[in-house]
C-alpha cells in the first residue's frame, strides 16, 4: 500500500482542482436537443477521459444512472455503469483520478470493496467512489428495493462505509453485525493500492448528508447558487467536520462549462441550450428531487433552467477571461476545485485547453 496523497491526484496541491462530470451518460449535463457531436459510446468517452488526462485535470466523476428520465431525450438513459467504466478507463489513462459513482444500497458492500481494490489496482492508486444514498425511487424499484425515508438511507450508508472500510482494512477474518448488513468470516484480499483507503466524495448537501460527508469522505460536492451561498456552505461543512469530528475535508462544486471568443457568443450558447430543452425530462428530474431530494428542495422551481443547462450546477458562461474570472470568483469562495460538464466535451476540451488554461496559470490557479 502507498500513501493516497502520492498517488491520487485529488489530493494534490492545485489551488483549483478541475475534473469532467457526466461523460458516461447521454446528454452529459445538458436536459437538451442542443447539437453536439458528444455521445455515450465508448470510443467517445475514452477519448474525452484521455485528453483531459493530458490536460491534467484531478477527476472524471461519473452519473450512475439505471433508466433515464423520459421526455423526448429520455435524459441520461443511455449510460455506462460506473465501476467497470472506471476500470476500463483506469487502464486506459495515466494520471488522473477516477471514480466510480456507486448507488450504495444497490451494491452489496464485500463486492464493492472487492471492485474498488481491483479498479485501485489496475490504476495504481488513482481511484476514488462518490457515494450516493439512491435517491430515484423507480430505480431503487428495479433492484426489488423500496425507497427509504431519507435520514435512513445514510444511517444505511454509514453501515456499507463502515463494513467496506473494515474490508479494505481489517487482517484475517472478521464479522460484521448491523442493522442493514450482517457476515461471517469475511475476507478481503488484496487490499487497495492506496492507503488507509481510496479516496471518498459525496454530494449530500442536506443536513443529514452534511454530517455524513463531514465524518466520512474526502471531498463534499456541493450543488449551490451564489458566491454567497458557497462562502456560507463552505463555512459551515467544514465546521462541522473539523468541530464534530476532528477532521478536514475538501469542498468542490460543479457547473456548465461553456467558453467562446465573446460574450456574445458564450451566453447564445448557453440560452441555445435552454431553448432547445426538454422540457418534459426536466420537470421528471425536478419533480423527483423535489418530492426525494431534500438535498435540492429549496432550488427546485427557482433554477429548472439550471437543471437544463448543468444538472443544477453554478454556470461559467463567457469569454476565456470572464470564465477564468469566475472560476477564481468561486475558488475564493473556499471551493477546492470544479467538476464540470460541456456541451461538447471533447471538441470544446481543446479550446479550454488553449485558452482558458493558461490564464489559470497566470491567475495562480494552476502550476
Amino acid at each position: 500500500m502507498e500513501d493516497r496523497r502520492k498517488t491520487n491526484p485529488i489530493f494534490n496541491d492545485q489551488k483549483l482542482k478541475l475534473g469532467l462530470f457526466g461523460t458516461n451518460c447521454s446528454n452529459g449535463l445538458t436536459i437538451s436537443h442542443v447539437e453536439t457531436s458528444y455521445e455515450a459510446t465508448w470510443e467517445h468517452t475514452k477519448k474525452i477521459a484521455q485528453k483531459a488526462d493530458r490536460m491534467g485535470f484531478e477527476a472524471l466523476v461519473p452519473i450512475a444512472r439505471w433508466r433515464g428520465f423520459g421526455g423526448t431525450t429520455n435524459f441520461n438513459g443511455n449510460c455506462f455503469e460506473t465501476y467497470t467504466w472506471a476500470a476500463g478507463l483506469a487502464e486506459a489513462t495515466e494520471n488522473i483520478g477516477i471514480f466510480a459513482t456507486s448507488h450504495l444500497p444497490t451494491v452489496h458492500p464485500v463486492m464493492a470493496a472487492k471492485m474498488a481494490t481491483t479498479i485501485d489496482r489496475i490504476s495504481g492508486g488513482r481511484f476514488g467512489i462518490n457515494l450516493v444514498m439512491g435517491w430515484f425511487a423507480p430505480e431503487m424499484e428495479m433492484f426489488g428495493k423500496q425507497q427509504g425515508e431519507h435520514d435512513d438511507k445514510y444511517l444505511q450508508g454509514q453501515e456499507w462505509i463502515d463494513f467496506v472500510q473494515s474490508a479494505w482494512s481489517e487482517p484475517g477474518l472478521f464479522d460484521f453485525n448491523g442493522s442493514h448488513y450482517t457476515a461471517k468470516n469475511v475476507e478481503s484480499y488484496p487490499k487497495p493500492h492506496q492507503a488507509p483507503y481510496p479516496a471518498l466524495i459525496n454530494a449530500g448537501n442536506s443536513k443529514a448528508g452534511m454530517a455524513f460527508s463531514a465524518k466520512n469522505v474526502d471531498v463534499n460536492f456541493a450543488s449551490l447558487d451564489t458566491l454567497e451561498s458557497m462562502t456560507n456552505y463552505n463555512q459551515q461543512i467544514r465546521g462541522l467536520a473539523r468541530e464534530e469530528y476532528n477532521r478536514n475535508i475538501d469542498v468542490m462544486t460543479y457547473g456548465l462549462v461553456v467558453v467562446r471568443d465573446t460574450e456574445k457568443e458564450a451566453k447564445a450558447a448557453f440560452q441555445n441550450v435552454i431553448d432547445k430543452g426538454d422540457w418534459d425530462a426536466a420537470d421528471n428530474v425536478t419533480n423527483l428531487m423535489g418530492m426525494q431530494s431534500q438535498s435540492f428542495q429549496a432550488q427546485i422551481e427557482k433554477f429548472k433552467e439550471r437543471f437544463i443547462a448543468g444538472w443544477a450546477g453554478y454556470p461559467f458562461v463567457g469569454t476565456p477571461e470572464q470564465v477564468t474570472e469566475q472560476l477564481a470568483a468561486v475558488q475564493n469562495t473556499g471551493m477546492n476545485g470544479i467538476i464540470m460538464g460541456m456541451i461538447d466535451y471533447n471538441e470544446e476540451l481543446d479550446y479550454f485547453n488553449d485558452n482558458v488554461m493558461p490564464l489559470l496559470k497566470q491567475a495562480g490557479l494552476r502550476h
